[in-house]
C-alpha cells in the first residue's frame, strides 16, 4: 500500500514521533496507518529497553490537589537531563501520571504502569515508552504517594522538591484562607528543613537508643561521671528531636516558635484545633548517583 507525505505528517500528528521514524514505520507496515502505530509502539519498547540502564537523576517532583482539596498526589518522574525536565511534553506526561494516581489510586508503581492513563486509551506503561522514543532519553516514574483528607501542597524550585502534608482539623477551619496559608507555610518548612520524622513518638526506639549511646559516650569521654551523664543525655536528646522531628523544629518564619507552637497559634486564631498528622517530601534525584561528566574529555573524543 503506497503512502504520501500527508500520511507521514498524519502519523506524526497522532504519535508525536519524528518524521523519519514515522516514514520508516509506514515503510515497514506497507502504508497501513494502524500497523505503523504498532511499529512505533514496538520501537518505543525497544528504545525503553535500550535506555533503561542509563542514569535518570533529573526530572521533577510534582504535587497536585483536586478542586475540593481533599485528595492529593506527590510524584517524582526522572529524566536524564535538566533540559528535558523543563520540556512541556515531559511536564504534561508527569501531570498525566499524577492525574492517573489521583483518579485510580494504584497500589504501587507496577499497578500504576498497568493503569489506563488519564485522558488516554493507552496504559501508563505504553505512554511512557512512547515518550522515551519521542524525547530520546531514559524516563522513569520513580515514586508517588496519594493522600486523602485535609491537605496542603507545595512545589519548590519548579519541581526540585514536592511536599504533600495532611492535617486533622474541622472542615470549617480547613476552608478558611488563613488555614490555606498556614498549610503552605508548613509545606515550605518541610521543603526547607527536611525532617526525618513527624514527632518524637514516630522516632523508632532503636534510633533513640543509638543516639543515646553516642551522646553518653561523648559525655563520659569528656570526664563527666556516669550519674550526671544520664541527665545530660536527656537534655541533649531534646535538641536531637528538634533537629529531626517536624513539630519540634524551629519555625523558619519565626525562630522563637516551634512548628507545633505555630500550629497551636493558628488553631487558636481560627477557633479550633489543628494537628499535623502526615507528610511526604520528594526531592528530585535524591539518593540517585548522578553521572559524572568531564567536558574536556567529551570535546577531545569528538575531535578524535
Amino acid at each position: 500500500m503506497a503512502f504520501t507525505a500527508k500520511d507521514v505528517a498524519a502519523l506524526r500528528a497522532k504519535t508525536g514521533c519524528g518524521m523519519m521514524d514515522c516514514k520508516k514505520a509506514l515503510d515497514a507496515s506497507g502504508g497501513d496507518m494502524d500497523k505503523a502505530m504498532d511499529v512505533l509502539r514496538e520501537k518505543g519498547l525497544a528504545a525503553a529497553t535500550k535506555k533503561a540502564g542509563r542514569i535518570a537523576a533529573e526530572g521533577i517532583s510534582y504535587v497536585e490537589l483536586n478542586d475540593a482539596g481533599n485528595i492529593g498526589v506527590v510524584i517524582e518522574v526522572n529524566a536524564e537531563t535538566d533540559f528535558v525536565a523543563k520540556n512541556a511534553e515531559f511536564k504534561n506526561f508527569v501531570k498525566t501520571c499524577a492525574d492517573t494516581v489521583m483518579e485510580q489510586n494504584p497500589a504501587d508503581l507496577k499497578a500504576l504502569l498497568a493503569c489506563k492513563a488519564s485522558g488516554s486509551d493507552q496504559t501508563v506503561d505504553a505512554l511512557l515508552k512512547e515518550k522515551i522514543l519521542k524525547i530520546g532519553e531514559n524516563i522513569k516514574i520513580r515514586r508517588f504517594r496519594r493522600m486523602e483528607g485535609v491537605l496542603g501542597g507545595y512545589i519548590h524550585g519548579d519541581g526540585k522538591i514536592g511536599v504533600l502534608t495532611k492535617f486533622d482539623t474541622s472542615a470549617e477551619i480547613a476552608a478558611k484562607p488563613e488555614f490555606q496559608e498556614y498549610a503552605k507555610n508548613v509545606c515550605m518548612q518541610i521543603a526547607a528543613i527536611p525532617p526525618q520524622y513527624l514527632n518524637e513518638n514516630s522516632v523508632p526506639a532503636d534510633v533513640v537508643e543509638h543516639e543515646k549511646g553516642i551522646l553518653k559516650q561523648q559525655i563520659m569521654e569528656s570526664g563527666k561521671p556516669a550519674a550526671i551523664a544520664d541527665k545530660i543525655v536527656t537534655g541533649r536528646l531534646k535538641k536531637f528531636f528538634k533537629e529531626i522531628c517536624l513539630v519540634d523544629q524551629l519555625y523558619i518564619k519565626d525562630d522563637k516558635a516551634t512548628v507545633q507552637g505555630y500550629t497551636n497559634q493558628i488553631g487558636k486564631q481560627l477557633g479550633g484545633a489543628i494537628q499535623i498528622v502526615d507528610y511526604v517530601r520528594f526531592e528530585k534525584g535524591e539518593g540517585i548517583e548522578k553521572r559524572q561528566e568531564n567536558f574536556a574529555d567529551e570535546v577531545k573524543s569528538m575531535i578524535k
